[in-house]
């Protein structure tokens, strides 16, 4: 069950190039669209899928287990077309404050602003759920992510050696980013 905050989230976008999107969080009648964005993923990009998205039983187990208290899937809409896939994972216990954040868009809507508006629609939904942290975890070659990243207000905390390992076993660097959502306060 989607929380009120969440349910009622639709948010319409104008890209800089004057393309419309709606972003609004994954709900079970998006099965169908679902597949057919990560059919289309190519092989190079989804080397860096945590999950063989493009394998229909992996898509029908995210839907057979949509829990927004555990992700929150966000998704951009061009008509009927998903051309972007964010997500908000939560964690428990002492990790309950922080959020991870995740992104994917079709490369005919790279490098047009629709990742930094999903961003700040995770960014604001995080906040809706009183999350003190959000996290990213970016490839250290995609330099021009890190930067975007950092235009949002996430710094980059440390990178991190050999921490991603790609399915042909070959390594690669990550950026350890992080956004703090709480206000900060000085006294006096």
């Amino acid at each position: 069950m989607l929380p009120e905050q969440i349910k009622n989230f639709r948010e319409m976008a104008t890209l800089k190039d004057g393309a419309y999107i709606l972003l609004r969080p994954l709900v079970t009648d998006d099965r169908q669209r679902l597949m057919e964005f990560y059919s289309a993923v190519s092989e190079e990009d989804m080397r860096f899928f945590r999950h063989y998205a493009k394998d229909p039983s992996v898509i029908q187990d995210w839907f057979e287990n949509l829990d927004y208290s555990k992700v929150l899937p966000l998704i951009a809409l061009v008509k009927e077309r998903i051309v972007g896939s964010a997500s908000l994972h939560f964690f428990n216990g002492p990790k309950r404050h922080i959020g991870e954040v995740r992104l994917y868009l079709t490369k005919d809507f790279r490098k047009r602003g629709l990742g930094m508006k999903m961003i700040r629609a995770l960014i604001e939904l995080a906040r809706k759920q009183g999350l003190g942290i959000l996290l990213a975890e970016v490839i250290a070659d995609q330099t021009k992510v890190v930067k975007a990243f950092e235009q949002l207000g996430f710094r980059s905390n440390c990178v991190l050696d050999d921490y991603f390992m790609f399915p042909d076993g070959e390594y690669c660097d990550v950026v350890l980013m992080t956004l703090s959502l709480r206000q900060k306060v000085d006294e006096f």
